[in-house]
């Protein structure tokens, strides 16, 4: 890392001593006088003025990680950047991982060098206990470490979100049990490191954690907070106080995908959603105080994936669009009226000249009904037949049949399906993360590998009925 002084026109090195490339999450102190980062398990704090380095934890070894995480909280729980500067500047939140009683699973590098090597991993297979995790509050000025006293068994319950409570005497923390079924969100002292729990949910599934692994949505200059949650069946958002009372502010019957913008001053949320077409995202917006309902904002005649990065003010934001017969486009666009105001035309005809996919929906036996998308071989002819390849994934951790550009691509066919006569098609079964409410996506929950199969087999069986389609 290197810190550029734009008046000076000059470059300072950060963390010099430490070892090459072992510097990681470099982030300025509040007012700038300082960096932080993490080298080797530990943390450090850096003056800029006079070069002067504090080792912060000394502690850290691969076992005893400060500052980052594991593979668990890694892989599993997005977890990457394990430290937060205080508002004030005089203090470092931090999560230590203990995995010294975690085994290692033994990586094979084949790549790095002539003869392949091991690389261990710590990692809990199944019935083996994941790492203890908790939180510790640095003083920058006494270099002691105030650990909170988070409930509950620091082995069977993971952290995988914390953040200062918008000021620089208390952090928030989600708190999820180790099957993820309850989630709790708790107010930590910084200086006493008493632990309070402001709100708590319980799922028969699974609960998610935050989406975001950095930021909270504060609101009302610190004294709320906004929070998803599917506990009445729809991904919703709550307005949350520091007591805990709760208001539903997104009242529909459709899935929140995610909060885009808030904008306090003009009372207002962006959010997307799709209610009516799961495979397509939309700008949507509702009033910050909960009163009347959403309404959206991407025109309707713009049919397909939009997606928004929307100015700190609110009033402007560059626009992204596709669909799966428009090539990726962008514009600049006001808000909330959603008028151009610079950027490309978005196009209203296809981009696509032929291999169009074709979206339908089947039902199957089962009652369900499920969105797939289908690309035919040139110069089709309805009288004829044609045998038909599926591209299945099935898992919740992605959508196959999103009106996006790139839905009908076979990348793992060398070739083209369409020109060597062969129907392409790919459907969506139950457990994908899909806006279609709690009970679409949490179906999976103990049934991966039975209910999504069939799925898949009773939907392929509806498809298979069509005439054109060879079943030989």
């Amino acid at each position: 890392y290197w810190v550029a002084n734009l008046a000076a026109k000059t470059l300072k090195q950060i963390g010099s001593a430490q070892p090459v490339s072992s510097l990681m999450f470099a982030k300025f102190s509040p007012d700038a006088s300082k960096v932080a980062y993490v080298s080797e398990h530990n943390i450090f704090s850096e003056d800029l003025a006079s070069g002067k380095v504090s080792k912060l934890t000394s502690d850290g070894t691969k076992k005893l990680i400060n500052g980052t995480f594991d593979w668990v909280y890694e892989e599993e729980l997005d977890c990457r950047d394990g430290f937060r500067w205080s508002p004030d500047g005089k203090s470092i939140a931090y999560w230590q991982l203990d995995a010294n009683k975690t085994r290692n699973y033994l990586m094979l590098n084949t790549t790095d060098s002539l003869y392949p090597f091991t690389v261990p991993v710590e990692y809990p297979v199944v019935g083996e206990n994941p790492s203890r995790c908790r939180i510790g509050v640095i003083s920058l000025n006494t270099g002691k470490t105030t650990w909170m006293k988070v409930p509950g068994d620091d082995v069977q319950h993971y952290i995988p979100r914390m953040e200062w409570a918008a000021n620089s005497s208390e952090l928030i923390i989600q708190q999820l049990n180790r099957r993820q079924n309850e989630s709790k969100i708790m107010l930590c002292d910084a200086q006493k490191g008493t632990v309070k729990t402001v709100s708590a949910e319980t799922d028969k599934a699974w609960i998610d954690a935050k989406p975001e692994a950095i930021g909270w949505d504060w609101i009302n200059q610190g004294k709320n907070f906004l929070w998803l949650s599917e506990k009445d069946g729809w991904r919703h958002i709550y307005n949350i106080s520091r007591s805990g009372q709760e208001k539903l502010l997104t009242k529909d019957a459709f899935d929140v995908i995610s909060i885009e913008k808030i904008d306090e001053k003009n009372g207002l949320i962006y959010f997307m959603a799709s209610p009516e077409n799961a495979t397509q995202k939309y700008l949507y917006k509702v009033a910050l105080n909960g009163s009347g309902k959403a309404t959206r904002v991407t025109p309707n005649d713009e049919s397909g994936t939009h997606s928004y990065d929307i100015s700190p003010n609110g009033k402007v934001a560059l626009h992204y669009f596709s669909n799966s017969v428009i090539y990726p486009t962008s514009d600049v666009v006001s808000l909330p009226d959603h008028q151009k105001v610079g950027g490309n035309t978005v196009p209203r005809r296809s981009t696509i000249p032929i291999n169009k996919p074709e979206f339908f929906r089947v039902k199957t036996v089962d009652g369900v009904t499920m969105d797939g998308w289908m690309v035919k071989p040139n110069n089709f002819d309805s009288t004829k037949k044609y045998p038909i390849v599926f591209y299945v994934y099935g898992e919740p951790a992605s959508q196959t049949v999103t009106d996006s550009y790139g839905t009908g691509f076979n990348r793992l066919y060398i070739g083209s399906m369409a020109n060597d006569g062969y129907i392409y098609a790919s459907v969506e079964n139950r457990g994908s993360p899909a806006p279609k409410g709690r009970e679409w996506r949490k179906a999976i929950y103990h049934n991966i590998g039975s209910l999504n199969i069939r799925d898949q087999a009773m939907a392929a069986k509806e498809v298979l009925k069509r005439s054109y389609v060879d079943t030989s």
